[in-house]
């Protein structure tokens, strides 16, 4: 008896050391996805911001937020994020007409991904006036 119970708090103990700890970062947008639809290049300014919050125990940091082409210029959070605040990442598309696929890698210090890294997407499409 005193066996198994020993086994128990040991399996118990074992399972909160292994609990990730530190700052986790949630992107507010369906698949870390914003949809521009279909936009006028005279209409839009082609700004969309991507919402997110840590939901960890500690600061997040985002060190560096990568675009796939020089037509989507990213700006990051210059400041780390509290525990419990949110931030933004803003995306500047520059509203060349046709379709919009785009990815966005985010780096961070967030334990809830692997390397800290998380692809964002933006997609749509823009016509001429």
């Amino acid at each position: 008896m005193k066996k198994t119970i020993l086994i128990i708090v040991l399996v118990l103990l074992s399972g909160i050391g292994f609990a990730q700890t530190g700052p986790k970062i949630e992107f507010l947008a369906k698949d870390n996805t914003i949809d521009y639809g279909k936009v006028s290049k005279g209409n839009d300014n082609g700004i969309r911001n991507f919402e997110f919050k840590n939901t960890g125990d500690a600061p997040l940091i985002i060190t560096d937020v990568l675009s796939t082409c020089g037509c989507t210029v990213p700006t990051k959070p210059t400041e780390p994020i509290m525990p419990g605040k949110t931030g933004k990442i803003e995306i500047k598309y520059n509203m060349a007409p046709g379709p919009i696929r785009k990815t966005i890698t985010v780096e961070s210090n967030a334990v809830n991904y692997e390397n800290g890294r998380v692809a964002l997407k933006i997609k749509g499409e823009v016509i001429a006036n």
